[in-house]
C-alpha cells in the first residue's frame, strides 16, 4: 500500500505546465506541522513535502498561505532522482 494523508500549509507553487502528452501539472511545496505520539511519548514533527497535482485537480485554485489537506501517493520524482513527491489524488480546504 502507497497512500499518504497529510495537512500542510501551501508554501510554495510553480505555474501549471504540461505533461509531454498534454495533461496540466501544478506543483507545489506543503509544510506540515504537528505533535505526534510515539512510543508513548509525545514529538514534534514537522516537514515539506513537494507535491503534484494532475489533470481536473490542478483546476482547484490554491495559493500560498492556504491550509489543506492532501491524499495521494509517494513516488520518485524521475526515473534518476530518488528524491520523493506527493502524487495528488485528493485535494481539500481545511
Amino acid at each position: 500500500m502507497n497512500t499518504l494523508v497529510i495537512n500542510g500549509v501551501v508554501v510554495q507553487i510553480e505555474p501549471i505546465r504540461h505533461t509531454p502528452a498534454g495533461i496540466p501539472l501544478l506543483s507545489f511545496v506543503l509544510q506540515h506541522a504537528s505533535e505526534q505520539l510515539e512510543a508513548g511519548f509525545k514529538r514534534k514533527v514537522g516537514c515539506e513535502v513537494s507535491a503534484v497535482a494532475l489533470g481536473e485537480l490542478t483546476q482547484i485554485n490554491i495559493k500560498i498561505g492556504d491550509n489543506i489537506k492532501a491524499k495521494g501517493f509517494l513516488a520518485k520524482r524521475s526515473a534518476k532522482s530518488n528524491h520523493l513527491v506527493l502524487h495528488i489524488t485528493q485535494l481539500a480546504a481545511v
